[in-house]
């Protein structure tokens, strides 16, 4: 169904026949038409606010990111943590979902590192690549919208951080990718500071050229903020075993569309071991 986000009759009409109400609506990287505080605040508060209205909605998802905070270096995710306060106020019984970096066909990391990669021959490791996190198979996500759904009301204003089962570095995954798509590992280690100032440029810019500016692959500026710190799921926190699942590991079948980037073809290209060796160590520069 077509609606316009910022009509709030179209948005009305959008959830006139609905009970349950899913705000998958969000932004990674700010444009001269859409910033972070609209799409992932104020978009959000709105529509808990008018599902409020409608009467008829029993339960409202609100799918946010792992790591919002009002005290986050990122701006994304303090509006994300903005968003949830809001919609908790006029939504009480809302249920909050924390997904972690997400994994899967068309993610926009892995992909994004590939197509790099094999365009450039290497893949900038920001801050040496050290920073820690937990990404997470996409379908389990889904699988815990859709059980929380199925739930007796348990779910029902409560938050859920949803991260995988292992903790990466963002060099060990990115070590992952290079051998799935049989590439050699040439890395090029950015400090963040650095890397910050490369990015820059157009955040200057958006609002002051009065033409579009490209969209920024790696070098995203607030997603440069939000690897200064590590990203891991709270000790304390609700998460998938809460809501009876167990999610996957990435190796295998989540990261199997990395296939597609092999030089030749699925079944072409040798493995990272194969060409290193059991002595050799990657380049880094």
């Amino acid at each position: 169904m077509n609606y316009n986000p910022r009509d709030v009759n179209s948005i009305k009409t959008a959830v006139a026949k609905s009970n349950v109400v899913i705000n998958l609506i969000g932004r990674e990287y700010e444009t001269r038409n859409y910033g972070f505080e609209e799409v992932n605040h104020q978009m959000a508060e709105q529509l808990a606010m008018i599902s409020k209205e409608h009467g008829g909605i029993v339960r409202f998802i609100q799918v946010s990111a792992l790591g919002a905070s009002a005290s986050s270096p990122s701006r994304l995710l303090r509006a994300k943590a903005a968003g949830e306060e809001s919609v908790l106020k006029e939504f009480p019984e809302a249920t909050i979902m924390r997904p972690a970096t997400l994994i899967g066909t068309e993610d926009r990391i892995l992909n994004r590192w590939a197509m790099y990669a094999k365009n450039w021959g290497f893949l900038p490791l920001f801050g040496g690549g050290s920073t820690k996190f937990q990404p997470v198979y996409v379908v389990d996500v889904a699988a815990a919208i859709v059980n929380s759904l199925k739930d007796d009301g348990t779910s029902m204003g409560k938050t859920y951080e949803l991260g995988g089962p292992d903790i990466y570095t963002v060099h060990d995954l990115a070590e992952m990718m290079f051998e799935t798509i049989r590439e050699y590992p040439r890395y090029v280690n950015i400090p963040f500071p650095i890397a910050k100032a490369m990015a820059s440029p157009r955040e200057m810019l958006l609002n002051k050229v009065p033409f579009p500016l490209p969209t920024p692959s790696i070098f995203n500026l607030d997603h440069i903020k939000a690897l200064t710190v590590d990203n891991l799921v709270s000790e304390n926190a609700l998460s998938f075993a809460d809501l009876e699942i167990k999610p996957h590991k990435l190796k295998g079948y989540p990261t199997e569309f990395l296939v597609c980037y092999r030089k030749g073809g699925p079944s072409f290209g040798s493995t990272v071991s194969e060409k290193m060796g059991s002595a050799d160590v990657a380049p880094r520069f």
